[in-house]
């Protein structure tokens, strides 16, 4: 969120301390504790009302969420209608329905950042779960899908117990890690199209639950990562690189939620583009469920892009485009005006809360009790932080933990092998560090250093050496002293929320500060060559400490969350083999040179625009997408039993018409994967399949990422895509098969110019990491 919710960021710690001591809400006399109970009692003023009489047909379950919300919306006036179109929707006491908040969050566990959860009551915190982009690194879709379960379960349990006013939960926030100082890049799954849409189906699958325990809301449509710009974008970058995770969040993964944010796209605001809202999101993904607005967003349309002339001009474009809620009470304030122009009617009105309604229908907040619900009506305060949520939230941040340098061995340590340890940084103790944005108050917390006093006690001597992350004064001399008479030296620096958050937007990848300074100066007085751990949500340009041999390791952990510091310390001392790699490209200093309002992904050797991600740039990088070394070393070889299983199928595409010569801009044969069709597609998958060898010296995971290469660059196809990854854990001496199933038209497609999704005649190239594995296959039928 932005404008006026941002002071939020700088307010969270109070805000935490502030909701932990309120008392616990309670109704109003004539609020229906929920909707659709029994009876009130004669004496009650609910009673008085009607109340007492026979159940409104809204509160038969037996009919679909969508006519039982057409009744309720039937029953209602135009006032009481308008009071439901923002985000503190009103109650309406003579129809037995409560208010609702449709604002809460769960990045990566519930959040104070919201209005539709509380930590007053007998839940006063709640699993705090790596930021996003730590968990993304994991390259665990299995992973990824539990923690979402586990934010769902959270919400419904304090739902049963009178905590929460609200089940739609506005998160994943799956929009494009497009440019490396972007702010709210942490709350990403990274900079990869393909990695984003699976992270968006499996934390979606797992927050919504089988019988819809919570509602997700895929945040934010689409190619937004500028406030209030407009956007310039080509429909080749918008249809292969920034809708395809919210394609992937409707259409597989069924989120009853899309958010529009707050730029303009070619010159439309989201929020008043019936082309995003309704053709796309409705029309061709097939959503069901409702369209919110950032907050404030619809009041932008007019305020910031000019789009429109008045408020009233402003609530109805939004609303006609397919706005349902918006965040904030503009629509509240400026609908009614609106329908009296006659710039709104009433049907309009309806058809949005159509959709509001039919979604709190399949929460069964039109149920009666919560706690008879068949299916998440046990839920409650055991539920939340549960010792399985807290091992999750370990595991979350461990298998995240990118080891991007091991020089000389310098990790793991050995804690029976090293007679003293200093701990340096102000990321080390600190505990807002650990979280990031969007979070709650946490279970526990364990900090670097008390995670590495967990193994070495208080043979652990500390020293923050900054003053803070920001790092405007450093004790350079004092931490050279600690360094110079210690065995071994473990830095903990990076960044903080100070830095990179929500409305405050980089402009250096350099450490901040005097950081680089005093890492140099620990490391050059060291006995031996430093580790270096940084905590940060962006990548940042550590070429100096990469290329410095008294730097023997460096390891990014993200913001790790609760059980972070513990994390750390396991992969320090060899009780976890680290398996991350990077979700993001981290570039030098000099990509700073590059517009962040350039919202192009490919190249333009011409002007020399260098382009952007693993997928598309043409420079020198610090580390790759996709970077991440083990304590172990794996080998990989890659088997396919494409020319046996598929010759024959091939022949399908023989009667595909190609497209016109020069359309791809390489003179290749291409054509349309929309006229090869979906069965003739479907009879094209085959399998590849990898064998990964672990020769040791120590078990642990192995993340495969294979990637597509195509024969040319020509066209705007990219350099290489990510087609797949999958997570194996492998003994040492073990040998494990790891299984893709591979589909030519989704996976060897590329999109032209037109945004139009095409495929090439002839080879095709698979890969497994940097290496390609003997993989190329021919699609012969195309020629």
């Amino acid at each position: 969120m932005a404008a006026a919710f941002r002071i939020a960021a700088a307010m969270a710690v109070a805000l935490v301390l502030l909701l932990l001591i309120l008392p616990p809400r309670v109704a109003m006399a004539d609020e229906p504790p929920y909707s659709c109970g029994p009876p009130p009692p004669p004496s009650s003023s609910l009673a008085a009302q009607g109340q007492q009489q026979q159940p409104h047909r809204f509160c038969d379950a037996r009919l679909t969420a969508e006519q039982r919300a057409a009744d309720l919306v039937a029953n209602l006036t135009l006032a009481e209608k308008v009071s439901q179109l923002g985000d503190r929707a009103a109650g309406v006491a003579r129809l037995g329905v409560p208010a609702y908040e449709w604002w809460s969050e769960g990045l990566h566990g519930l959040s104070i950042w919201g209005r539709g959860i509380r930590f007053n009551g007998t839940v006063r915190a709640v699993t705090s779960f790596p930021q996003v982009i730590l968990t993304a690194a994991a390259f665990d879709a299995g992973l990824w899908r539990r923690v979402g379960e586990a934010v769902g379960a959270e919400a419904r349990a304090l739902y049963n117990l009178g905590q929460a006013n609200g089940l739609t939960i506005w998160s994943p926030n799956v929009n494009i890690f497009r440019d490396p100082m972007w702010g709210r890049g942490q709350e990403t799954p990274g900079e990869d199209p393909v990695t984003a849409s699976r992270y968006a189906v499996a934390f979606v699958t797992g927050l919504q639950g089988i019988g819809g325990e919570a509602s997700a809301c895929c945040k934010h449509a689409t190619a937004y990562d500028l406030d209030y710009w407009n956007n310039v974008v080509t429909l080749q970058d918008l249809e292969d690189t920034y809708n395809p995770p919210f394609k992937s969040c409707v259409a597989e993964g069924k989120a009853t939620c899309i958010m529009c944010g707050y730029n303009s796209i070619n010159g439309v605001p989201a929020c008043a583009s019936s082309d995003l809202l309704t053709k796309k999101v409705r029309q061709e993904w097939g959503m069901n469920g409702y369209v919110a607005s950032d907050c404030d967003a619809v009041a932008t349309i007019r305020d910031a892009h000019h789009y429109t002339l008045s408020p009233e001009d402003t609530v109805a474009v939004s609303i006609k485009a397919g706005m349902d809620v918006n965040c904030g009470n503009y629509t509240q304030v400026h609908a009614m005006p609106a329908v009296q122009k006659g710039n709104l009617t009433e049907k309009d009105i309806d058809r949005a809360l159509v959709n509001l309604f039919a979604v709190r229908m399949r929460l069964g907040h039109f149920d009666g009790d919560p706690r008879s619900n068949a299916v998440y009506g046990h839920l409650g305060a055991a539920d939340v932080c549960s010792p399985a949520h807290k091992s999750l939230a370990l595991e979350a941040a461990q298998d995240g933990i990118v080891l991007l340098k091991n020089d000389v061995g310098a990790l793991p340590l050995q804690p029976s092998a090293v007679t003293s340890l200093a701990v340096i940084g102000p990321n080390a103790d600190n505990l807002g560090a650990l979280h990031g944005n969007y979070f709650g108050p946490p279970c526990e917390t364990t900090t670097p250093l008390q995670g590495i006093k967990g193994y070495f006690g208080d043979r652990a001597r500390f020293l923050a050496g900054c003053d803070s992350p920001a790092c405007a004064v450093a004790a350079t001399n004092e931490a050279a002293a600690l360094a110079s008479s210690s065995d071994h030296v473990v830095l903990f620096m990076g960044l903080s929320q100070k830095q990179e958050q929500e409305g405050l937007d980089r402009t250096s990848l350099l450490l901040p500060g005097e950081q680089q300074g005093l890492i140099t100066a620990v490391a050059n007085a060291a006995r031996r060559p430093v580790i270096l751990v940084l905590l940060t949500g962006g990548p940042v340009d550590v070429t100096f400490a990469k290329d410095n041999p008294k730097i023997g390791a460096i390891l990014w952990a993200g913001y790790p969350g609760q059980a972070g510091g513990l994390a750390i310390a396991k992969v320090l001392f060899g009780d976890h083999n680290p398996i991350g790699r990077l979700p993001v490209t981290w570039y030098p200093e000099e990509f700073t040179k590059v517009p962040m309002t350039d919202m192009r992904m490919r190249a333009d050797p011409a002007t020399g625009y260098p382009g952007r991600s693993y997928r598309f740039y043409q420079g020198n990088t610090v580390y790759n997408f996709g970077y991440g070394l083990s304590y172990s070393k794996f080998s990989r070889r890659m088997f396919s039993s494409f020319s046996t299983s598929n010759t024959g199928n091939l022949s399908l595409l023989a009667g595909v018409m190609a497209r016109r010569a020069g359309d791809d801009g390489g003179g290749m044969s291409s054509y349309l994967v929309k006229e090869i069709g979906v069965e003739r597609c479907s009879r094209l998958v085959f399998p590849a399949v990898v064998e990964v060898q672990n020769h040791g010296p120590m078990d642990g995971k192995h993340s495969v990422l294979m990637y597509l290469r195509w024969p040319t660059k020509s066209g705007g196809r990219p350099a290489r895509q990510l087609i797949g990854f999958r997570s194996q854990h492998v003994k040492v001496g073990e040998k494990a098969m790891v299984s893709f199933e591979v589909s030519p038209c989704e996976h060897f497609s590329w999109v032209g110019e037109d945004g139009e999704r095409v495929i090439d005649g002839g080879a095709h190239f698979l890969m497994v990491g940097d290496e390609e594995l003997e993989t190329s296959f021919g699609l012969w039928g195309l020629s």
